[in-house]
């Protein structure tokens, strides 16, 4: 069968994207790893299908895969990605998307070539917590904003090894699920710098949007970071994070970034 498909990447985080509105397509995780394989596929951290609506009061349904093939709730990045790529393909109001995806239903809206996703709540915070490895010891904070991940702030996050450091918080056995791994620095200027090692991709990634929004939530409970907060991802765009706070409740999360068009193919799958 052959599939079209459209790259794309939001702040170096990159995508396969496939309309599936009428529902035809259906991959299995081998498929899907194939297609986001650097060197034998399309290449990218994630696939995505823009599906039919599944929920009422909403436009499609966001079906998300990690590059191990790995179906998981939830990507930021890749929200953006698919709310420039659903507008594309005529779903929603040109505007603006309701969308449903394994983590909840989000919206999102475009403007100026930025998107702005509305995150689906934050919850399993837990704040101030340590851990050993083989590496050392680590503070860390750890949430779910999408997807799990812990969030270290360091002050020299460019001389971090974050394979290996990454991979062995990720493979914590406090973590049954795997975690996502967020090394963030906070510099002068008060934009946060981040490192992301990512479950699924079992690597760096360039961004990770639910990891940025994981970053400044943590930094603005535990460092007093006041929000909007600016992240500088490894791809070197800057995402902005902005929600409320009302004590330590925290709700009406926004992440603001680009997305763009990398090429268009087919693949024979």
């Amino acid at each position: 069968m052959e599939i079209a498909f459209t790259k794309m990447h939001g702040a170096g985080n990159d995508f396969v994207m496939i309309e599936n509105l009428d529902g035809s397509i259906e991959l299995s995780t081998e498929q899907v790893a194939r297609m986001c394989d650097r060197r034998f596929g399309i290449g990218a951290d994630g696939l995505i299908l823009l599906n039919p609506p599944q929920a009422d009061d909403t436009d499609a349904t966001m079906i998300y895969y990690n590059a191990d093939g790995g179906r998981v709730d939830m990507c930021g990045n890749g929200a953006r990605c698919f709310t420039s790529f659903a507008l594309q393909n005529g779903v929603g109001n040109d505007e603006s998307i309701s969308f449903l995806t394994d983590a909840g239903p989000m919206k999102a809206s475009a403007s100026n070539g930025l998107f702005t996703i509305n995150m689906t709540p934050v919850h399993s915070i837990e704040l101030d917590q340590k851990l050993d490895t083989e590496h050392g010891s680590y503070n860390f904070d750890f949430m779910n904003t999408g997807v799990e991940h812990v969030v270290v702030f360091s002050d020299a996050i460019d001389r971090i090894d974050i394979v290996p450091e990454g991979s062995a918080i990720r493979y914590q056995s406090r973590f049954p699920n795997g975690t996502n791994v967020n090394f963030a620095e906070i510099q002068n200027d008060g934009v946060i710098k981040v490192r992301t090692y990512e479950r699924g991709v079992e690597g760096e990634t360039l961004a990770c949007g639910t990891g940025v929004t994981a970053v400044a939530i943590a930094a603005n409970l535990t460092k007093n970071q006041q929000f909007p907060i600016s992240v500088l991802v490894r791809g070197g765009d800057t995402l902005s994070v902005d929600f409320h706070r009302e004590g330590d409740d925290i709700s009406n999360i926004t992440l603001t970034g680009p997305a763009k068009i990398v090429f268009r193919g087919q693949i024979q799958i």
